[in-house]
């Protein structure tokens, strides 16, 4: 297999990891408390993590104040944050209106690439932050989708679209700290640093969990949801990187939220609405639409 396949399997493979965790994060939320179940996928994440920082160790005395600063930034908000929002919003939502939400993440950064990093924003960029928007409003005014979720629409919808600018702040602060440190390395340390936020408040909830309770098939979605989507999609993803241009793999971004809406449907056994083709094709336009700006600027 040459080494052009194999970049294109990881990119492909890691992207499907990555949408995966959304699906995943519901079955989660319906066996665990929140910060239990957040504090043990740090815990499994830096596990998997760690033997990276062992190997590279000797890096670690030429990281800056400034390295560190975005580091735990990048734990607080990309990890910590993230999981919170993720996980109080997909009580809310049904998963496969979650996968939706989740989906405006690249016009999300793009936008915040713009606000924060001066970045040019253009008239695609733009379309594909109007049409992540549409989508969002068409799963939120549509008739049918608040039937399809057994909590609130609207504070769901919120939540979410909360860990979608803690995700987009994960990517930049990602992009400010890979000048200097790997990005295995960076979610290697923000891993450990997002176990110690989550500690306190796993401990506290778990006084008052059964853990006997759980069954093994939420065991193996929360070991997925460690292991899988933060520790094997890093890995997979960032090995791929690594071995073609950034415009080349900008372009698989496009099979993150295709995963995650047909799992949503795999896994969760959730109903087919055509609202959510219209809500998914708005937004998926917007990802195209960045993937094309950015193959196109850096070609």
């Amino acid at each position: 297999m040459s080494n052009k396949t194999t970049a294109y399997l990881q990119l492909a493979a890691g992207m499907i990891t990555f949408g995966s965790g959304t699906p995943v994060s519901k079955l989660v939320t319906g066996a665990f408390p929140v910060f239990v179940a957040a504090g043990l996928r740090m815990v499994l994440a830096t596990l998997v993590l760690t033997p990276f920082v062992f190997k590279q160790r000797q890096q670690l005395k030429h990281y800056s104040r400034k390295d560190w600063l975005i580091i735990g930034l990048i734990a607080l908000v990309g990890m910590f944050l993230f999981s919170i929002l993720m996980l109080y919003g997909m009580q809310q939502l049904s998963g496969v209106i979650g996968s939706i939400v989740m989906s405006t993440t690249p016009a999300v950064t793009a936008l915040g690439a713009f606000l924060l990093l001066q970045e040019r924003l253009g008239w695609r960029k733009s379309a594909a932050i109007a049409l992540a928007v549409a989508g969002v409003l068409i799963l939120n005014l549509g008739s049918h989708a608040a039937s399809q979720t057994q909590g609130n629409l609207l504070l769901g919808t919120l939540l979410i679209f909360g860990a979608v600018c803690s995700e987009a702040g994960y990517t930049l602060l990602g992009k400010q700290a890979s000048a200097h440190v790997q990005p295995v390395m960076i979610a290697a340390l923000a891993a450990s640093a997002a176990t110690l936020l989550f500690l306190p408040f796993a401990v506290y909830q778990s006084l008052h969990f059964d853990f006997g309770a759980v069954g093994w098939g939420d065991w193996l979605a929360l070991l997925w949801w460690g292991v899988g989507t933060l520790a094997l999609g890093s890995a997979l993803w960032y090995s791929g990187v690594a071995k073609v241009p950034g415009s080349t793999a900008a372009g698989f971004m496009g099979v993150m939220p295709v995963s995650a809406l047909v799992l949503a449907y795999l896994l969760l056994g959730e109903p087919f609405r055509w609202l959510h083709v219209l809500g998914f094709a708005a937004v998926f336009s917007g990802v195209l639409l960045i993937i094309y700006e950015h193959t196109r600027t850096h070609s």
